[in-house]
């Protein structure tokens, strides 16, 4: 009953600064809502990752620049610092690969440029990258209009969703014209929207991607390639035998091993540490604000107990305990910061259904993340509650009747 009246006690009083309450709750809402909304996004690609990469097959292989798998042991670990390095595969690599007797395709991602025009629109955050007509047989893209080029040459292009509304306002711009780099391109398909679009760790992103052949890139960028990736596709059982034989071309082109041959696992290993690290890293600037929130609430109930010392004083008088005035002031702060984390909840979930409907991205609500969230809120709110409800605690009475 008495903690009942306190909680009554405690609403009653936020109640009488509503404002005041709900600027102090804020630290606490953006922090829940932050921490949850990014963890749910890190989940949904996470799970989009690997979807894709799922859907490339065992027999897929991928051939990256840089070491970005290291081995300490039996342990194998990420090197973040090789997505930073420049590019060091050519067309010569792409041509020994698929001479290659365990080897049946091989398929270059080379980067052209990030921008793009029609006659009245330009776009300048996509991807346009020079392949090959055997790209369908290896990641399999869904095309809602037209088809995928046939030659290695010619000014086609296969174009994703965002681009088809972005520079023509329409979602079948076939047989349209688009300009790259002041050459124009004819629109041969347009690639189905995909959720996130994401292929081979976050590497292109189909819906703002413009695929041209192979040899055409290479004419407008001078000759010169900037490869980023080559698919290869494995002869049915011949997985491990493919992977030594790539290794072995790739190390003689290059004198070197500044390159990674991944499998699919290895592949979403890499996906999931890399997503996992940009999430946790944001996640932890996220969960500074909950820290300010907490030093918010306890700066606000000290104020709080500055204005209060008279009504501390009279709940004394008529025979309140040190820990009557403990639990009345701890139940204020918890009262604060619950409330922060349920509100924050709902914001998060309101983020969430808005990413889903108005982007491609698909976060993936987690129950118990949001339970923890709202968990770690009512401990900030406890830890911070806890030096001004011993102040108000440790008042002697009669000075607090004075008002000192």
């Amino acid at each position: 009953m008495m903690r009942t009246g306190n909680i009554k006690a405690a609403i009653a009083s936020l109640r009488q600064a509503k404002w005041r309450s709900l600027l102090t709750m804020l630290g606490i809402i953006i922090g829940v809502s932050s921490v949850v909304t990014v963890v749910s996004l890190g989940e949904g690609l996470k799970h989009q990752v690997v979807g894709q990469i799922n859907s490339l097959g065992s027999d897929v292989l991928t051939v990256r620049p840089g070491s970005l798998v290291h081995q300490h042991g039996d342990q194998t670990g990420l090197n973040l610092l090789a997505f930073l390095s420049a590019s060091t595969l050519t067309n010569r690599d792409v041509a020994s690969l698929g001479k290659q007797p365990d080897i049946t395709q091989a398929v270059p991602f080379d980067f052209v440029t990030s921008t793009a025009a029609s006659d009245s629109v330009q776009s300048d955050n996509i991807y346009v990258i020079g392949t090959t007509p055997n790209l369908p047989t290896i990641v399999h893209p869904k095309l809602s209009f037209g088809d995928f080029f046939a030659g290695n040459g010619g000014n086609f292009a296969v174009i994703g969703s965002d681009i088809a509304h972005n520079l023509f306002g329409e979602f079948n711009p076939v047989g349209q014209s688009i300009n790259i780099k002041g050459q124009p391109f004819i629109v041969h398909g347009v690639i189905a929207p995909t959720a996130g679009g994401l292929l081979s760790v976050a590497q292109t992103d189909y819906n703002n991607a413009i695929f041209i052949p192979e040899n055409t890139a290479l004419g407008l960028n001078g000759g010169h390639s900037n490869i980023l990736q080559i698919m290869i596709k494995a002869k049915s059982n011949h997985t491990e035998a493919a992977i030594a034989s790539a290794k072995k071309v790739l190390e003689q082109n290059h004198q070197t091993v500044d390159f990674s041959v991944l499998r699919q696992d290895q592949l979403l290993s890499l996906a999931g540490g890399v997503v996992g690290s940009i999430a946790g890293f944001i996640s932890g600037i996220a969960a500074i604000s909950l820290l300010v929130g907490g030093i918010g609430i306890m700066d606000i109930m000290l104020v709080s107990i500055s204005e209060r010392t008279r009504e501390i004083g009279l709940r004394k008088a008529v025979g309140a305990t040190n820990r009557q005035i403990l639990d009345q002031f701890l139940i204020e702060g918890l009262v604060l910061t619950i409330g922060g984390g349920l509100i924050g909840i709902v914001v998060s979930i309101i983020l969430n259904v808005s990413l889903r409907v108005y982007t491609h991205w698909k976060p993936e609500l987690s129950w118990s993340i949001m339970i923890l969230a709202v968990c770690v809120s009512i401990a900030v709110g406890l830890i911070f509650s806890v030096v001004p409800a011993v102040k108000a605690a440790r008042k002697n009475p009669i000075d607090a009747l004075r008002g000192n």
